[in-house]
């Protein structure tokens, strides 16, 4: 059964529910930048003179979900000590990439005023990528020259020591 699980593993399921607290306690920024791209991605927009901008759409959500992921970066590098590749890129490249395509699902399907397009999903995509690269060897040699990183050892540093 689960408890027998969980008292021979050792494995307690409050401690795993607030170890994921801790760690999205730690971006606050990205959260709320997320929440006002939901928001966008969901309200009916109003008919503006930029409407007539052909593909301005594109560079906008280029620069929400570039945006976004190098803010996650930049509040990644705030709090950890050392990058571990994996976390950070199913964190900061993959999930926002499937979160994207999974709000142009949401536009085609769940509203009548909004549109999902593959475009779209390629704009946000490359904004991501593009925020990788340049969090990557922009920010963080930045943030290392002005000593900015986080100098704390994460509770998974102390484990595996």
């Amino acid at each position: 059964t689960l408890k027998t699980f969980y008292l021979i593993s050792g494995y307690k399921k409050k401690n795993m529910i607030e170890r994921v607290f801790t760690e999205i306690k730690k971006y606050p920024l990205s959260l709320f930048v997320l929440a006002v791209i939901i928001y966008l991605s969901f309200f009916k927009p109003p008919t503006t003179p930029f409407d007539r901008v052909k593909n301005l759409d594109k560079i906008i959500h280029f620069v929400m979900y570039g945006g976004f992921c190098a803010i996650l970066w930049f509040e990644y590098f705030l709090t950890h000590s050392k990058i571990r590749i994996n976390r950070v890129l199913w964190g900061a490249v993959i999930i926002p990439a499937l979160f994207s395509g999974g709000i142009e699902f949401a536009q085609s399907y769940l509203t009548d005023y909004r549109g999902g397009e593959l475009a779209d999903f390629i704009f946000n995509s490359l904004g991501i990528a593009f925020a990788a690269l340049f969090s990557i060897y922009v920010t963080r040699p930045f943030m290392k020259k002005y000593n900015l990183l986080s100098k704390r050892v994460d509770e998974d540093n102390k484990l595996k020591s």
